[in-house]
């Protein structure tokens, strides 16, 4: 085997505009075979109401009942929650566990963030949109180096979505991201932007840039291409270093030399609806619905049209008795001779109501199909509650594969958050508890500040440290999606179960306040330091009655020593251990009553 069959770019360590352009137009061969584009235009057509486009009526009524979006818009909004968290835990098998709650805290604050800046709910509507309406979901995630981060500096990670169209992977058969050898995404730009950054990037042959036509995929026939070019961004996996490279280029010139991402990951999740066997792109829920969408607009049509041309009556009359007949309301007309048989109405074909049954037999059967029903769609008349309940939760079942699949994504979405947070953030300014060497710190200078009589300064419940956020990559995470009212009641159940672990003195105060969700009591870490400060002080003030105890003289005389030195040593232990049990039990009621009060305070 030669070595140029080795090699991933022909024997060559890095890609060329050549090669590049070449893998591009196999794809683009691949995809037309499948009939993606054609398919992808007419289920957005239908989708958005364009269902007569490309038909000759010939004089026939167009009426759309756009039955497919309401479902596809049901069906969406079911399987796509409003509150979706990613929250991350490190792996349970890992050493020094307590060592990484400021990290975990961190990242968890860092997805709370990168989901309101990239409006994480309605990129997951737009996700599962695209899959339902178009076959398959592509989420594209890039460092915006030149974005404001606050004090922080710049650069954010930005997340958008991708045509399915448009994304071509190296293996087609292979519908996993991360085992491709190499996937692109093509994008029109505009020319003139093409040709300064191409020139910018230090690029030879920038001036032959040009503008290129293309057979675009949008639903309108015509498009403005004649000032844009077609760019390739190809991304693919270094074999020894496992790292993700891209290269930048159009049919004539690069636009971006070979540049290292730093990154394991391929930055991108893709969401099949219905998987097809040896394809990478997937079955559109409205691909198989479109001919029950026409059956209807058509039987609509054909009874509207009948409806136009018989629904009023016709008025049939005797010439040679009525010369002009008068259709005005109370107006006389002149009969030459007998007014019999004069003028009659002629009774109109009745459409047979059998069609409008099967109109609407046709409409709830494929609403049904997907799950739609009455009970699902808050129709249904709530005679029973548990009964309603029990039905929207089977019609949801025929969607939980697909539900299930698009929470891995989101998953996979955290864990290339995270590879870009350890690569790129670097050193960032975070709040964090502080440690043991900032409270020797503040103690420092509270007993320095004693000796010359200044105010001493209060511990703060959390202080700005840089944390270097490239130590992530040393830490094995988990990474999970907590999604709607499953997240909430999961939530209600750790707060119940910490009640009662309080409530029965299995933990402390201080362990109840650092194992509670996040956002549920304002100030939490603020509420832990002044407890932990108040368990200090209590000790040290219990610390010096012992130690004033122990240098004390007795207070009785000769005999009394006797008797206490005479005192058997099991009751002197049996005298300390209900001592101690009473204090820690006094310790326990009086923080949990410390608790209570704050909560109050804080409601």
């Amino acid at each position: 085997m030669s070595g140029n069959e080795l090699g991933l770019f022909a024997g060559k360590d890095k890609p060329t505009k050549e090669w590049g352009w070449s893998a591009y137009t196999e794809s683009v061969t691949y995809n037309t075979g499948l009939q993606v584009q054609e398919t992808v235009r007419a289920n957005e057509n239908f989708y958005i109401g364009k269902q007569w486009e490309g038909v000759q009526a010939n004089g026939l009524p167009t009426p759309q009942f756009n039955v497919l979006k309401r479902v596809t818009g049901f069906v969406v909004a079911s399987i796509v929650s409003d509150s979706i968290r990613i929250s991350a835990s490190p792996l349970s098998a890992y050493p020094q566990e307590d060592k990484m709650l400021d990290p975990v805290r961190i990242v968890n604050e860092e997805f709370e963030s990168l989901g309101e800046l990239n409006s994480l709910p309605s990129l997951a509507k737009e996700f599962a949109r695209d899959a339902a309406v178009r076959g398959d979901g592509c989420i594209y995630t890039w460092w915006d180096a030149e974005a404001d981060a606050g004090p922080n500096g710049k650069g954010v990670i930005r997340s958008e979505i991708l045509e399915n169209t448009r994304v071509f992977f190296g293996n087609p058969n292979d519908r996993r991201v991360q085992n491709q050898p190499w996937i692109m995404f093509e994008k029109r730009e505009i020319v003139r932007n093409a040709k300064r950054r191409a020139k910018a990037n230090g690029c030879e042959g920038w001036e032959e840039i040009m503008p290129d036509d293309e057979n675009m995929d949008g639903v309108d026939q015509q498009k403005r291409t004649h000032d844009k070019v077609t760019c390739i961004t190809l991304f693919w996996r270094d074999d020894e270093t496992k790292e993700i490279w891209g290269y930048e280029f159009c049919s004539n010139a690069e636009i971006k030399k070979p540049f290292n991402l730093n990154i394991r990951l391929y930055p991108f999740v893709w969401l099949n609806w219905d998987y097809v066997a040896d394809c990478y792109h997937g079955q559109a829920m409205l691909t198989g619905l479109i001919p029950n969408q026409i059956f209807i607009n058509k039987a609509w049509a054909m009874s509207m049209l009948s409806l136009m041309r018989s629904a009023w009556p016709k008025v049939v009359y005797d010439k040679t008795k009525v010369s002009h007949w008068d259709n005005r309301v109370g107006g006389a007309i002149g009969v030459a001779g007998n007014v019999d048989s004069v003028a009659k109405n002629l009774d109109p074909p009745q459409v047979s109501p059998q069609v409008f049954q099967f109109i609407s037999a046709a409409v709830s059967q494929t609403e049904e199909s997907l799950g739609a029903t009455e009970a699902a769609l808050g129709e249904g008349k709530a005679y029973n509650t548990s009964a309603i309940l029990s039905l929207q939760r089977a019609a949801s079942t025929p969607q939980e594969m697909t539900k299930q699949n698009l929470y891995k994504q989101i998953e996979d979405l955290a864990r290339i958050y995270l590879e870009f947070m350890a690569n790129y953030y670097g050193e960032r300014t975070v709040d964090m508890t502080p440690t043991d060497d900032i409270r020797a710190v503040y103690e420092k200078q509270n007993e320095l500040a004693m000796e010359t009589g200044a105010a001493p300064m209060e511990t703060p419940a959390t202080v700005p440290v840089d944390f270097d956020f490239s130590t992530l990559k040393d830490h094995p995470f988990s990474v999970k999606v907590d999604v709607g009212a499953s997240s909430y009641y999961s939530e209600i159940a750790s707060l119940q179960t910490l009640d009662n672990l309080l409530l029965n003195d299995r933990i402390t105060t201080v362990q109840y306040l650092e194992r509670i969700p996040d956002g549920n009591i304002a100030g939490r870490r603020k509420l832990i330091e002044e407890l932990k400060q108040k368990e200090e002080q209590e000790a040290q003030a219990a610390l010096m009655a012992q130690q004033q105890a122990t240098t004390m003289p007795p207070a009785g005389g000769p005999g009394e020593m006797t008797e206490q030195n005479d005192m058997g040593e099991a009751e002197a232990a049996a005298t300390r251990e209900v001592a101690e049990t009473g204090q820690r039990e006094e310790q326990r009621s009086t923080g949990f009553r410390e608790l209570q009060k704050a909560l109050r305070r804080i409601a």
